[in-house]
């Protein structure tokens, strides 16, 4: 094995130590009081900026969508990260991913 090889295989094992670490602090709950399995309306994002929408509960993800300011989303899960954001599961159309809560706000029936 030479050196390139080596250092491959060491970045490799390190990606996959702070996955798994990164897969224990989570831990699924209700975030910042939002039910699941409820819609809600995306808030305050400038009216010129769009909510980004990732693969996974971090900000450093992937982005696999955006949502315009205002648009209703299905809200799945939330889950509460330890030192960090909390995070919503959030489903519109074909957009699905995970977006941080404090861009969500409940929707009542009443609101639509």
């Amino acid at each position: 094995m030479n050196k390139a090889q080596e250092k491959v295989l060491v970045a490799t094992l390190c990606g996959l130590v702070l996955t798994a670490a990164a897969a224990f602090a989570v831990q699924p709950a209700m975030a910042a009081g939002y039910p699941v399995d409820n819609l809600a309306r995306v808030s305050g994002v400038a009216h010129w900026d769009q909510l980004n929408v990732r693969k996974w509960p971090a900000s450093y993800s992937q982005q696999v969508g955006a949502f315009a300011p205002g648009v209703h989303v299905w809200v799945e899960r939330c889950i509460e990260v330890k030192n960090s954001s909390d995070w919503c599961l959030v489903d519109r159309n074909n957009t699905k991913g995970w977006v941080n809560s404090r861009f969500l706000t409940p929707v009542h029936d009443w609101d639509i």
